[in-house]
Parts: C-alpha cells; sequence; structure tokens
C-alpha cells in the first residue's frame, strides 16, 4: 500500500443500506490495517475552509509579544497559544519545529465540564479567528460523530455509544504553524514520530508532501489528500478501547527538502476526546482466546494527564 485509503462519509449518510455498509466495511477494514483514511463527504465546506486558513495565517503573523499574550500558564497548554518548540514527542528531549494554537470545547451555560475545562481564550485583534475557530471545531466533532457512529456497527457495539462520550468531550482544535526552517536542524523535525492520545483525529492540511505513516512493515508512507479530503486517524484512547483490533499507527512531520526551507508549512487537526471520565477498558466483544485483553482498565482523563507529562506540557 503506497497511500492511504479513501473514503467518503456520503456513503454512510445516505439511505441505501447497501452503500451504508459499504463504508462501515471500508473505514474499519482500513483503522485495522494501517489506522488511517482520507475521507470525503465531510461537513467543512470551502469557504470555511477558505476563511479558517486566513485567519489561522493572519493569528500567526501577529508579533511574538502579541501572541505571548494568549499563552496561559498552568494549564498545560490546553487552551490558547504554545509557542515554538514547546512541545515534544514521547521519549524525545528535541522541542518540535512549530507553535500552534488550541480551541476548546464550547458548553452551554449549565454543563458541569464549565468547571473542569479551561475556558477558551479569544483573540481581541482577530474577532474573525475567533468565530471562524469555532464553526469550524463544531463542523468537524460532527464529522467525527459520524465517523465514531460507523465504527460502532463495524465493531458490533450500539450505532450510538460513542455520542454521549464525545457530545460534551475534551475535544481540540489545533491550528498549526511549521516556520520556515532558517538553520541545519540537529535532530529536531516539524512533528516527530509519535502515536495521537485521543480517540480520532481529523486533520486538515495533508494536502502537500510532509505527513507520513508507518505501516506494519517499518516503511514510511506519503499520507496526501486531495484537496477536499480530510485524513483521519485512530488515536490510543480508541486503540486501547478496542483493545488493538482497531490501529493507532505512528505517524511524523518530515522536515521539506531544503529547497522549500523558506515556506511555511500550515496543518489543522482535530483531536477528539471522550469526556475526562469516560473508561477506556477493553471492549468485551474485542477479547476472546486469540485477542486477550492487552492494556490496564484507565480513565479518558487519567490517559490524558499521564501523556501530557510524557509530551513537556505538563511539568
Amino acid at each position: 500500500m503506497q497511500n492511504i485509503p479513501s473514503v467518503d462519509l456520503r456513503d454512510f449518510l445516505s439511505d441505501d443500506p447497501k452503500r451504508k455498509q459499504k463504508f462501515v466495511n471500508e473505514i474499519g477494514k482500513a483503522y485495522e490495517d494501517i489506522g488511517f483514511v482520507a475521507l470525503k463527504g465531510h461537513f467543512l465546506d470551502h469557504e470555511l475552509v477558505d476563511k479558517l486558513y486566513a485567519s489561522v495565517k493572519d493569528f500567526f503573523n501577529l508579533p511574538l509579544e502579541t501572541k505571548e499574550k494568549y499563552e496561559i500558564p498552568g494549564i498545560g497548554g490546553q487552551r490558547g497559544y504554545v509557542s515554538f518548540g514547546k512541545e515534544h514527542a514521547k521519549g524525545r528531549k528535541e522541542g518540535d519545529l512549530k507553535e500552534f494554537w488550541h480551541f476548546g470545547q464550547y458548553l452551554k451555560s449549565d454543563s458541569k465540564y464549565n468547571t473542569i475545562y479551561p475556558p477558551n481564550v479569544e483573540v481581541a485583534e482577530l474577532p474573525e479567528f475567533n468565530s471562524t475557530g469555532e464553526e469550524a471545531y463544531k463542523m468537524l466533532e460532527k464529522t467525527g460523530i459520524y465517523v465514531l457512529r460507523a465504527l460502532s456497527v463495524y465493531l458490533g457495539i450500539d450505532e450510538f455509544y460513542f455520542d454521549k462520550y464525545v457530545t460534551e468531550g475534551n475535544s481540540i482544535l489545533r491550528p498549526i504553524h511549521y516556520p520556515p526552517i532558517t538553520n541545519e536542524p540537529k535532530d529536531a523535525v516539524r512533528a516527530a514520530a509519535h502515536g495521537d492520545i485521543n480517540l480520532i483525529t481529523l486533520l486538515m492540511g495533508a494536502q502537500g508532501r510532509g505527513l507520513q505513516v508507518q505501516n506494519h512493515d517499518g516503511e514510511w508512507i506519503d499520507a496526501i489528500a486531495e484537496p477536499d479530503e480530510l485524513v483521519i486517524n485512530v488515536g490510543d484512547m480508541l486503540s486501547r478501547h478496542t483493545n488493538n483490533r482497531l490501529k493507532s499507527t505512528i505517524h511524523q512531520v518530515i522536515n521539506p527538502p531544503r529547497e522549500l526551507w523558506g515556506t511555511s508549512r500550515y496543518s489543522i487537526p482535530f483531536f477528539m476526546h471522550p469526556v475526562a471520565d469516560m473508561e477506556l477498558n477493553c471492549l468485551e466483544n474485542c477479547i476472546d482466546q486469540n485477542n486477550p485483553k492487552q492494556f490496564d482498565d484507565v480513565t479518558a482523563g487519567e490517559f490524558l494527564h499521564e501523556r501530557l507529562v510524557e509530551l513537556g506540557l505538563i511539568k
């Protein structure tokens, strides 16, 4: 396999049971095999995508002292700005060559999670950045809910099983800026090899070469999406919950060839998290004699905290 499989969410949304089942089978098999798909038919239209990229570029073009006003201490980088080189992959000391922003969940005023999640940070200089970020967050979350419904069908559990866990989940929309590379990096890359923490990740911005996925043979495959596609992959939480039936695949963002060092890269992943008290214990129907239970019981909140410490975002 030299590229990741492509699927179309419109198949799952159709009234035709055969088309719906076709999508379920395709995405389920892809996630058992390589853990990544490119997805068409999502809820982000071209106008919203263009607006989001424009406002993200406007934000990262602000002076550093302006951006640093929005770097909030004490919350592990969960909302607002995280400056260049702060985050590193698990097991590495070198900071990744990127700066980023976090939009978090948009809760109703009476939600119990208002006392648990940090509030979103508003950029006074760019009102469009705030409103466009919220709109994109909600469309990506909606797309992710339908992907999880399809996976529930594939796993033989209730189609709406995940809805109650992700509707107010601790999901994060992360616009990333990989600035131009000005000096030969010693060991740092734009994003070192890693697995994602969350249930699934929906990625905008995989149209250019850079994102690579490791297959079963240890080979790195370029994951390049068409302009109208999102790249969606399984995270460690979903892999644990399904006893590794669905695979969380190691991936990386490599540095560009030297002639492209002078260019920025922008990438916008949506990390779909459940609520913190969701139990990630292996699903009973993913355990049998051939696949004994591989993971200890843990909640999503405990697992997230452990990983943020490993990433250097919580000291």
